[in-house]
């Protein structure tokens, strides 16, 4: 945790907690966008024109809100436009730190040791926590933005002509996909993390009741033989779902004590996962080992630091994205 630019204390995964215990998630604190002209997006300030090679994704393959970000800069054909770094999944005292574990990089780009250092060079007066994903401005040297929903937004649109691939934000399923996003995110992407690091049983369980409802309703909704939840494309509802996915088995089932049912136990969302796991370049952007070392890095969950051998999960193998960059 930051204040007014310093370090105070070892990283922990609750930081604020709500009236009946339950998890509260910190509001992402640079919120400017990429524009084709530079021009100010939805929020923030102007200034952060599309440019090849201009920008860089500081990300973790262990988090669900930075994999949004690498699958949507695969499918929108930003790979080689802008650069990436990996940091080591396993969170230290100082939450995330550069390389030290197979996959991860060290900040070539500036030279620092944690992610907070790369906040306080944006913001020398910074309060907060060191998230990813982070956008990275190479050329005024600060942070464009750090909310991953943004970020998927400006790669769909905001990089113009230099980007390629399907629209992630179709004007015509716009008010369907907003719907759906505001259902699934408080009752599944963060419905588990409610669930994992609620303090009391009350609302350990009113996490643990949002999670599998909304689960079950998916499973329905897949089950008429879609393949993605808008019919035969791939949206940014598909990337927020994914990310949920594919750790489920691996992290929230047991570590997070979503054991209602694996999603091994659902056959629509599995069959589901296997088809956005085939879609071109998806696949490069999953780690089980990132996954699993990093969420079983957590001591406040797991103090003993042990990482289960388990579950077996065909094609998840880590793929290496340093040869991607």
């Amino acid at each position: 945790m930051l204040v007014d630019g310093k370090w105070t204390e070892n990283w922990q995964p609750v930081q604020a907690s709500d009236a009946k215990g339950g998890f509260v998630r910190q509001i992402s604190g640079f919120r400017h966008w990429v524009t084709p002209d530079g021009s100010a997006g939805p929020t923030g300030d102007a200034g952060f024109a599309a440019e090849a090679g201009r920008y860089h994704l500081y990300v973790a393959l262990i988090c669900p809100w930075a994999s949004r970000t690498l699958i949507a800069r695969k499918l929108k054909g930003l790979e080689h436009l802008i650069s990436i770094s990996v940091v080591n999944p396993r969170l230290s005292d100082h939450g995330w730190a550069f390389g030290g574990y197979p996959g991860a990089d060290l900040d070539a780009l500036n030279g620092a040791s944690f992610m907070h250092q790369i906040y306080t060079k944006a913001d020398p007066h910074y309060t907060g926590r060191a998230t990813v994903p982070v956008l990275w401005d190479k050329k005024l040297g600060t942070i464009v933005n750090n909310e991953s929903a943004d970020i998927v937004r400006m790669l769909n649109s905001g990089f113009g002509d230099l980007a390629s691939g399907p629209n992630l934000y179709p004007e015509a399923l716009r008010s369907q996909i907003d719907a759906l996003n505001a259902d699934i995110y408080p009752r599944l992407n963060n419905g588990v993390y409610r669930a994992g690091f609620a303090v009391t049983q009350l609302a350990y369980e009113e996490a643990f009741d949002d999670v599998f409802s909304m689960l079950d309703s998916l499973e329905k909704r897949l089950q008429a033989g879609e393949p993605f939840l808008f019919g035969n494309a791939v949206t940014e509802a598909d990337i927020r779902l994914f990310v949920t996915l594919v750790r489920f088995d691996a992290a929230y089932h047991g570590l997070f004590k979503c054991n209602l049912r694996r999603l091994a136990d659902y056959a629509a969302l599995s069959i589901y996962l296997a088809t956005m796991m085939a879609v071109p370049g998806v696949a490069e952007t999953v780690s089980i080992e990132h996954i699993k070392a990093g969420y079983y890095s957590i001591k406040a969950l797991n103090p003993n630091g042990i990482v289960p051998k388990g579950p077996d999960l065909p094609g998840l193998a880590h793929v290496s994205l340093k040869a991607k960059n």
